[in-house]
C-alpha cells in the first residue's frame, strides 16, 4: 500500500474578531485510506488574541496514512469556535483544505467563514456575546452538496505548516512532480 505520513502543526487563526477562540479539527478522506497511526481529529486549547490580531495555537499533526487509491484524498476541516466568559462556546468560523498531491514542506492559509445572521435578534444575539448561528450538519462544510443554500460571510483564516512525506506510490504507477 502507499503511505503519507503527514507531520506539522496547526500554527494560529489570524483576523478573528472574538479574543477567545479554540479549533477542532478533524481528517476527512475516502472509503480507500486509513489510518494506520495518529489521530484523525482533535482540538487546541483556548487562545486569546486581545492585543493582536491573531491567536497562537500550535497544535501538532503526526498522522500515518495507509492507500489504496488517490480517489478520496485526504482534506483537513476546521472549525473555529468563540468562548464567552460563561465558557459558553459557538462556532466563527468553518473551513477545509485539501492536502497537498506534493511532498515537502506547506505552509497552508485556510480562510474560513461563518452563517450570517439572518434577523436583527441573531445580529445582536451575535455581537454581545450570545453566540452566533451554526450549522446542525457538519459535513455540509467539506462535502458541499447543500452549501449553496447557506448565506455566509467570511469569518478569519488559519495558518497550517505541515511536512508530506510519501512512500510506496511509484510502486502503484504514480509519480509527483
Amino acid at each position: 500500500m502507499a503511505e503519507v505520513y503527514v507531520i506539522g502543526q496547526i500554527l494560529k487563526a489570524v483576523d478573528f474578531h472574538e479574543p477567545h477562540i479554540f479549533c477542532k479539527w478533524s481528517l476527512q478522506s475516502g472509503t480507500a485510506w486509513r489510518i494506520t497511526q495518529g489521530e484523525a481529529q482533535g482540538q487546541t486549547f483556548v487562545s486569546g488574541n486581545r492585543l493582536e490580531s491573531s491567536s497562537d495555537f500550535c497544535q501538532p499533526l503526526d498522522i500515518h496514512l495507509a492507500t489504496a487509491s488517490v480517489q478520496g484524498w485526504p482534506k483537513l476541516h476546521l472549525e473555529i469556535h468563540a468562548v464567552n466568559v460563561l465558557n459558553k462556546s459557538w462556532p466563527v468560523g468553518y473551513g477545509f483544505v485539501h492536502l497537498p498531491s506534493k511532498p515537502g514542506l506547506h505552509r497552508l492559509e485556510v480562510l474560513t467563514w461563518k452563517i450570517a445572521p439572518r434577523s436583527w435578534y441573531d445580529n445582536l444575539r451575535e455581537k454581545f456575546g450570545g453566540g452566533g448561528l451554526a450549522l446542525c450538519k457538519e459535513d455540509l462544510i467539506f462535502t458541499g452538496l447543500e452549501r449553496y443554500k447557506l448565506q455566509t460571510r467570511s469569518s478569519g483564516k488559519v495558518i497550517i505548516d505541515i511536512n508530506l512525506i510519501f512512500r510506496n506510490f511509484a510502486k502503484f504507477g504514480i509519480e509527483f512532480k
